[in-house]
């Protein structure tokens, strides 16, 4: 992971004011809130297009909640196996899985895509917006989690090997992964700049507006013109990515608990809640995506984690308090 220095303050406390021309669209996709940003008003219509394909080729090979994906028959594959299983997939999902396990190598296993079984264990077995967040079941005990290391992938073969019975998620690190895929495919064939925000994480591509691209940084993704309320900062970057994880975004009960989608993998359960959010502007938004959430799981400890890969980063505590290092700007 490599640290982004050119993170700026803006002078907007309310929004993001482009250097004119620029054009705007979002829509809601995958269970996220999709945001593309043009700096060409012309190219708009295409390069939507563009990114509505990239969604739809990654949600076919990676979503773990829909039964005709990719990712669900290797699932499937392991649940009946009594051994490690290898199968073939596609250059989108090798690659998807390359880039989750050299997350999982570069936090130390912080950051595990075999946290799938214990996901669903905890009731995040379905799309988000269709979780029972209020499930009368106990909340599980610690469960132990296969480990990245269990698992293998050949890019050029496009051979997965799995253990018997793993669950993968790859939600840590796949729409960081995806924002700069498309950010950059946009801008390599169309021309000018792009901004692609999958669920809040960002990458930019191509020539950026006048300042940069200012991006509102808060606790849970909204609409640009929809006040966000509670803490919020507008920082610009002009290249890289950036990325916020949240422990209050996505949380539901499971009996008289309340947990979250960010899991430990030395439990197998929620991460505790230290941090309310944690920003973190990289190279690129798969970096800061995997360093965001290896920060959520590292609690007070990412402080100094951080710092060191000297990586932006703005952590916003349970009771609200906010820390900037790195060069992050102060509020």
């Amino acid at each position: 992971m490599r640290g982004d220095d050119d993170v700026l303050i803006s002078d907007d406390e309310l929004g993001l004011e482009w250097a004119q021309p620029t054009a705007f669209a979002s829509w809601p996709a995958l269970g996220m809130l999709i945001q593309l940003v043009v700096t060409d008003p012309a190219l708009l219509g295409a390069a939507r297009a563009m990114l509505e394909d990239d969604l739809a080729a990654l949600d076919l090979a990676c979503s773990r909640f829909r039964p005709d994906s990719e990712l669900v028959a290797v699932g499937n594959a392991a649940k009946t196996a009594s051994g490690p299983v290898t199968v073939s997939v596609s250059p989108l999902l090798a690659e998807a899985v390359a880039v989750s396990l050299r997350a999982a190598r570069l936090t130390d296993g912080d950051v595990d895509p075999t946290v799938g079984g214990a996901l669903a264990a905890l009731g995040y077995d379905r799309d988000f917006a269709a979780l029972d967040r209020s499930s009368p079941v106990a909340p599980v005990s610690a469960r132990e989690i296969p480990g990245w290391q269990s698992v293998a992938v050949d890019v050029d073969e496009r051979r997965l090997t799995v253990p018997a019975g793993v669950g993968l998620d790859l939600g840590a690190t796949v729409k960081g992964w995806a924002a700069d895929n498309s950010a950059t495919r946009i801008a390599g064939e169309l021309g000018g700049g792009v901004l692609v925000s999958l669920g809040g994480d960002t990458a930019v591509a191509g020539e950026p507006p006048e300042g940069g691209w200012r991006i509102r940084v808060q606790d849970k993704t909204a609409p640009l013109a929809e006040d966000p309320g509670g803490s919020y900062q507008v920082v610009a970057i002009s290249d890289g990515g950036l990325a916020t994880s949240s422990t209050s975004a996505r949380r539901w009960r499971r009996g008289g608990d309340v947990v979250h989608h960010i899991l430990d993998p030395r439990t197998g359960l929620s991460a505790a809640p230290v941090w309310r959010t944690v920003s973190v502007a990289a190279g690129t938004c798969a970096d800061a995506n995997t360093a965001a959430t290896a920060a959520i799981i590292r609690g007070r400890r990412a402080l100094a984690w951080l710092a060191g890969l000297k990586l932006p980063s703005r952590l916003v505590g349970a009771d609200g308090s906010v820390v900037a290092i790195a060069g992050w700007p102060a509020s």
